[in-house]
């Protein structure tokens, strides 16, 4: 991954599309990550073909530890927007299997996870004859980039038609190297982007552009250790230089886990497959990295909530999340770093009283898991 591309990108979406093969367990992962069983799961190819898209909430222990401490009366995290995308295949960019919509409905997210295949079912049906993971993700992959082909080619076809000016020519330009990349296989998201390309770049709106997590859709047994299958996508993820090392879940214990009430049933569960946590964290998690999103803080007795907000955003800015009028009527933000807020048990006076509790300016850069009070003018 080239370090400009998430310098530019990161920060500034929350939505994340779960890509792949038809059949392969979309659905079903994303009633999980939902806790819902808003899409339906069927045993046929394109059973999604309108999008389904959920809030879900992330999980956050910091968020628990810190309305535990406080004994707040409410509890409020922050949430990711998913969308589960019906299954693409081979020829999907040139309409094959309703291709043409869904990869429409690709370019509406910010960011993929792509969930693949690592489980052998003669009862569910696969769009090839034997499982190959590998070859299912360079399926997508190449019809991303065939799609994105074509949108380069209208871009060209289109500047002939202008007339030539500095900015028609940047625009040319960049994406006649941008299809050159895509031509030898090379996503558009490992193009090196210089600053003043950047809009230009963003304008395009290109599929190959999005940062990818892969996952590994594994059998129960499967669940805590992988298979050979999981092994060669961990290899071709390296290989590929992706940023988040693949995720290993069984997306069928996911699903039974988050239609569990109580925390022991789902401790008793993910113990009877030697697991110690459930999957789905990981692929939310690794997602908020990806888009460069953080968590603030504010708590007390009467609430402890969490924010979300861009890696990098300044005190002011992060006011505004909370409402716009207290960008403009910012006066300070009394700040405490998590960490010091847990050793003082989250008493505000202790964490004054040794210096840990300081006052900062609008330009303050807010790190994650500040604790915040802000101060504004009435």
């Amino acid at each position: 991954m080239k370090a400009s591309y998430y310098m530019k990108t990161r920060g500034n979406y929350k939505s994340v599309g779960i890509v792949g093969l038809p059949n392969i367990g979309k659905s079903t992962l994303f009633n999980a990550l939902t806790s819902s069983q808003a899409a339906m799961a069927a045993n046929f190819p394109f059973c999604t073909i309108d999008p389904n898209v959920g809030k879900v909430f992330v999980p956050d222990e910091r968020l628990d530890l810190i309305s535990n401490m406080l004994k707040t009366k409410s509890k409020v995290g922050t949430q990711l927007e998913f969308t589960d995308i019906a299954g693409l295949v081979k020829g999907a960019s040139e309409g094959e299997g309703l291709g043409n919509k869904f990869l429409g409905n690709i370019r509406q997210v910010s960011l993929i996870v792509h969930l693949i295949r690592c489980f052998e079912d003669k009862d569910i049906t696969h769009v090839t004859a034997d499982l190959n993971p590998i070859g299912d993700i360079e399926t997508i992959e190449t019809e991303l980039i065939l799609s994105d082909l074509q949108s380069l080619e209208k871009v060209l076809q289109d500047h002939s038609k202008k007339k030539s000016t500095p900015e028609v020519q940047l625009r040319h330009d960049l994406s006649r190297r941008v299809a050159k990349a895509l031509e030898a296989g090379i996503p558009s998201r490992d193009v090196e982007i210089d600053e003043k390309e950047w809009p230009v770049f963003q304008s395009l709106h290109l599929l190959t552009s999005k940062p990818t997590i892969y996952v590994c859709n594994v059998s129960e047994s499967d669940a805590l250790t992988g298979n050979k299958f999981t092994d060669q996508v961990k290899e071709y993820s390296k290989k590929k230089q992706i940023e988040i090392d693949p995720v290993v879940i069984s997306a069928k214990i996911e699903s039974e886990l988050a239609n569990m009430e109580s925390d022991e049933m789902k401790k008793e569960f993910l113990d009877a497959y030697g697991l110690t946590n459930n999957g789905l964290s990981k692929v939310i998690n690794g997602a908020r990295k990806l888009l460069g999103l953080q968590s603030f803080y504010t708590a007390s007795e009467v609430e402890c909530r969490a924010w979300t907000i861009p890696v990098g955003t300044k005190a002011r800015q992060a006011a505004a999340v909370i409402h716009s009028d207290f960008e403009k009527s910012f006066i300070k933000a009394d700040t405490i770093a998590y960490q010091d807020f847990i050793d003082a048990n989250g008493d505000e006076k202790t964490c004054r009283d040794k210096g840990k509790q300081r006052s900062e300016g609008p330009n303050y850069i807010v790190q994650d898991g500040d604790v915040i009070l802000f101060k504004v003018s009435c």
